[in-house]
């Protein structure tokens, strides 16, 4: 007979019960994303439950990429979502969690879209230091570099304005976005250009390899090679800063955002930009007609017409055989 003082031999020890706990516990480890809920909201961090034996805590600076000053900017209690796991858990058993580290590896993914479809973004200027200007992109800080930044105005007075951008590298493992202006002004002028159209232009700097003319806002290289048929020791005893005159865009290259110009082109007889670069530009429409002319013959494969110099000579205007003369 059984009392209620009888012991029970159930076949379960509490060293059963605490193997049988660890046998279901969930294992987490530095780098899962796992999901978890929001049940405590803290001045500078919040507690979450992710299914741990304690609860894991994200403080404030890896709530989001961006700058944080509340935790309700970004939770809400009971909300769910996901979690980054950043450490192994400390003394008490609590893990370290981020938001903040998901972003990051998520921003990296769409700005290697954005580079592999060339696309074209657009971010405000936020600091300038004296290598360019810093703006940011997904959440992620850019440069770029000053040679890469179209505008006449200091690189201090670009602050806050919003500017057209295309990468120019992303690399992740280096922590490195550059992009660049030029590039994006370039690219949206391209389109409404083409080779072998004269424009006027403004000498905007001059170097031993060419001058750089400003054409409507962007700027094209007019080498030293294109400037004219006659040899030329430098361009700057050709022309000055703040000079204008016209081109003829010889190429367009879009990929690295740079323009090829010529004069060379346009003159009318060898030399002429040298001797009479007006007669250049009176010719300009002219010549660049004929240069359009023969690049069109030469995509398409047209042979040049065969003149032949020999005059045409009839049977009947021939002298009449030696066995027939007398």
């Amino acid at each position: 007979m059984i009392t209620q003082d009888t012991p029970i031999d159930i076949g379960f020890t509490r060293e059963d019960f605490a193997a049988l706990l660890d046998k279901y516990d969930y294992h987490f480890s530095p780098g899962d994303i796992v999901a978890g809920t929001v049940f405590s909201l803290e001045p500078k961090g919040a507690l979450i439950d992710i299914g741990a034996k304690t609860a894991a805590y994200i403080p404030i600076q890896e709530m989001s990429i961006n700058r944080v000053d509340n935790p309700e900017e970004v939770l809400q209690s009971n909300e769910t979502r996901e979690f980054f796991i950043l450490t192994e858990e400390n003394d008490d058993g609590q893990l370290t969690l981020s938001i903040r580290r998901i972003e990051y590896m998520r921003a990296w993914e769409r700005v290697r879209q954005l580079q592999a479809e060339d696309a074209t973004v657009r971010s405000a200027v936020f600091a300038t230091n004296r290598g360019g200007a810093l703006v940011r992109i997904e959440g992620l800080r850019g440069f770029i570099p000053g040679s890469h930044i179209s505008t006449r105005k200091p690189k201090e007075d670009l602050m806050g304005e919003d500017l057209p951008l295309k990468f120019l590298e992303v690399d992740e493992d280096r922590n490195r976005l550059v992009l660049s202006h030029r590039r994006a002004l370039v690219e949206r002028k391209m389109n409404r250009l083409e080779v072998g159209e004269v424009l006027l232009g403004t000498v905007r700097g001059i170097k031993p390899y060419g001058a750089f003319i400003d054409i409507g806002g962007v700027s094209g290289l007019l080498h030293i090679s294109e400037i004219s048929h006659d040899h030329i020791d430098t361009p700057s005893s050709v022309f000055n800063v703040n000079d204008e005159l016209k081109v003829m865009i010889i190429d367009l290259d879009a990929e690295r955002g740079r323009i090829s110009l010529s004069t060379k082109q346009l003159e009318p007889e060898p030399g002429a930009m040298v001797k009479n670069p007006g007669l250049v530009y009176d010719k300009a429409d002219e010549m660049a007609a004929k240069y359009r002319e023969q690049m069109r013959v030469k995509l398409e494969g047209i042979p040049p017409l065969s003149i032949s110099l020999e005059p045409v000579v009839l049977e009947e205007d021939l002298p009449p055989a030696v066995e027939d003369v007398e």
